[in-house]
């Protein structure tokens, strides 16, 4: 919520790129503290509306219109689709949400099991989360939207692919979520991958686990573009 920029991590999509089965857009949202909630999350959904009003331009099926997000990112993406699904433009076909950030309440016992150490422990999740929400983290007023782990309702979203990893802070919080999504008749594609960090198979993408992880999310995006 705090940094980045619509070019990180973008390489994994590339090669949908490169062989025509897709077209990429990255939408920049404003980061938190200087700008925040609602305002990522409401220009993550202004870019795919704009997206899907000119999908006819930019080459895109309107109906194989897929949403995907890391970490932070991940969590956007899956308030974005709780938007659309709400305001009802667009419709979207897949969402992919790769080791999402969900729940701004730390009541998971993965969200404390990390305290300062490793990539992304409690002290850095708990700046990212006041950042993004101020006072209100942790309270009944923080939206659906911002946390898309609040959601009480997870009918209607589009097909999921989740994934996480088994030594990482959001874990408890994304299993929770695909096992609601699913019971809501969503179709879920849930992978957790053992001994593993938040963001192991970009940081180490040599390993034999990062690169099943990334062939194994690269096959699943291949079917939905096939589909």
């Amino acid at each position: 919520m705090i940094m980045g920029d619509r070019r990180a991590h973008l390489s994994n999509l590339l090669t949908h790129v490169i062989d025509g089965s897709a077209v990429v857009v990255s939408a920049e949202y404003r980061l938190a503290p200087e700008h925040p909630d609602p305002a990522p999350v409401e220009d993550c959904y202004a870019g795919l509306v704009w997206t899907a009003k000119n999908a006819g331009e930019l080459g895109i099926d309107p109906e194989r219109l897929l949403i995907t997000g890391i970490s932070a990112g991940g969590g956007l993406a899956a308030g974005t689709a709780l938007l659309a699904r709400d305001r009802a433009f667009p419709g979207l076909s897949h969402q992919v949400l790769i080791c999402p950030m969900l729940d701004d309440r730390f009541e998971t016992h993965s969200s404390r099991m990390v305290d300062r150490g490793g990539v992304w422990g409690r002290h850095s999740n708990l700046y990212g989360w006041t950042s993004l929400l101020g006072e209100r983290r942790g309270g009944p007023e923080v939206s659906q939207y911002a946390a898309p782990a609040r959601a009480e309702d997870l009918s209607r979203l589009p097909r999921t692919y989740i994934d996480t990893g088994s030594a990482e802070g959001f874990r408890d919080e994304i299993l929770i979520y695909a096992g609601r999504l699913s019971e809501a008749g969503v179709s879920v594609d849930f992978h957790m991958w053992g001994g593993v960090f938040h963001g192991f198979d970009m940081m180490a993408g040599h390993a034999a686990v990062s690169r099943a992880s990334n062939a194994t999310r690269e096959e699943f995006i291949r079917r939905a573009l096939d589909a």
